[in-house]
């Protein structure tokens, strides 16, 4: 790999001009570019990880209605800043997110330097790059999935990596020879403008690629194969929830504030959150979704109110229909509750 990415940083003037040409000339218009601000930036880094473009779009422009800079995000209640995240998921970003507002808010000066962004909540080395590098021309590159799949397909490195995590660390050197230092953050949006539009996972689109002519995985003939990582080994996993609603409420249950996923957020109980064990019965609706490594079966059970324990089971409580609207809801279980109080 070493001979492949010298070859590479050698071509590196060429590289630099011709990405930032495409970029200038093709640049998708997206409301964090437009009378770009640290905030919008700081904002849209936390909402596209793990989530694309497309999905943010809504979430973005109603953020910024409601929270218009850090101090009046450093203002809102978590309740309030989970409920406006609601559907996004990976609500640790909402958490940390706020929790940066407050810290910036607070700050006589705040840092340019990516080094320097890295104690701040929900901030690791791709997002301190990013944010440093767009919003105050520091020279640290970014090195994200999308970054890892074009270095790899550049350099025709077939290695079998772990996952996208280890590859970066790989790539970050590389990264770092080929940035644009007058322009690293017209840069990194570059690289990343062209993993999300034309070197695509699936389908990569060469004939448009502004380095086509650079790329050893082309040659080869085998760059939609690349990068390479080792099959994720899932399992499975069966949760069994109990719907139990009338025309007083519905029970739900609060995650807890000590939880390592969701705390703060509303759901509709397992049966050992309720305190219930379940006898036999037959689930009225049964969905699959998939979480990190787990493939996740969810039973519901209709159960009857008079089985509950009394006093309610820790982080339970009854909640009225008409309030269901205002709690902050998991995407799904807004759906799933959704579709119960219609069967």
């Amino acid at each position: 790999m070493a001979k492949q990415n010298e070859e590479l940083t050698s071509k590196a003037a060429v590289f630099r001009s011709r990405l930032i040409e495409w970029y200038d000339q093709h640049a998708r218009e997206l409301p964090w570019r437009s009378k770009p601000s640290l905030y919008k930036t700081v904002v849209s880094e936390f909402m596209l990880q793990q989530t694309q473009v497309k999905t943010v779009l809504p979430y973005f422009k109603n953020w910024i209605e409601e929270y218009p800079d850090f101090r009046g995000l450093a203002k809102a209640s978590e309740e309030r800043v989970l409920k406006s995240w609601e559907g996004l998921g990976y609500y640790s970003r909402a958490r940390n997110l706020r929790k940066l507002a407050q810290q910036l808010s607070e700050m006589e000066s705040i840092p340019t330097k990516a080094e320097d962004w890295l104690g701040f909540p929900g901030i690791g080395p791709y997002a301190a790059a990013a944010i440093c590098s767009i919003s105050f021309n520091d020279s640290a590159a970014v090195v994200d999935g999308n970054v890892v799949r074009i270095l790899a397909r550049l350099t025709g490195d077939a290695t079998l990596y772990k996952n996208s995590g280890e590859a970066a660390k790989r790539y970050r050197e590389i990264a770092e020879k080929l940035l644009n230092h007058e322009r690293p953050g017209d840069h990194n949006q570059a690289m990343m403008e062209l993993g999300a539009t034309l070197c695509l996972k699936q389908n990569p689109q060469c004939l448009l690629c502004p380095v086509n002519a650079m790329c050893k995985g082309r040659l080869n003939g085998n760059e939609a194969t690349l990068p390479r990582f080792e099959k994720t080994k899932y399992e499975a996993k069966q949760v069994d929830r109990v719907w139990i609603a009338d025309k007083e409420g519905v029970l739900l249950h609060k995650i807890p504030s000590h939880a390592k996923r969701m705390k703060g957020l509303h759901e509709i109980p397992t049966a050992d959150q309720a305190g219930i064990r379940l006898n036999g019965q037959k689930p009225i609706l049964q969905k699959k979704r998939s979480i990190t490594k787990y493939r996740i079966t969810e039973s519901f059970y209709r159960i009857d109110r008079g089985v509950l324990p009394e006093p309610l089971a820790e982080g339970c409580k009854w909640t009225r229909k008409s309030d269901l609207e205002s709690l902050p809801l998991s995407g799904p279980h807004r759906k799933w509750i959704g579709e119960l109080l219609e069967m």
